[in-house]
């Protein structure tokens, strides 16, 4: 395993980093004060937990006047699916998952 696949698995391995991403999935360009809104923790600890997004290759940064803006950069994270998912046969993987859902949804 390389270093910068420790370094997405590391950042998804947190519950903060994956909402964080969940969140600009959702909409794209954020500040840090839009990222911040709806965290329990400080403007530093959303920071601490962008840097690691950041160090991956997660996300993005734009410079537009005082603000920085984040985007979601997915390609670390098709890197880690075709190295890992692809190879076990995903659509065994996709039956399982869409299995899975269908039981969660009938509970």
């Amino acid at each position: 395993m390389t270093d910068d696949d420790d370094l997405v698995f590391k950042a998804l391995a947190d519950p903060t980093r994956r909402h964080l991403l969940d969140r600009l999935f959702e909409r794209d360009g954020l500040t840090l004060t839009e990222l911040e809104s709806d965290l329990a923790m400080t403007r530093f600890g959303v920071m601490k937990h962008l840097r690691v997004l950041e160090d991956a290759g997660l996300v993005a940064t734009r410079r537009q006047g005082r603000e920085k803006l984040h985007f979601l950069s997915p390609v670390p994270i098709r890197l880690i699916h075709d190295r890992w998912i692809s190879k076990y046969a995903e659509h065994r993987v996709a039956a399982l998952a869409d299995l899975k859902h269908e039981l969660e949804e009938t509970a």
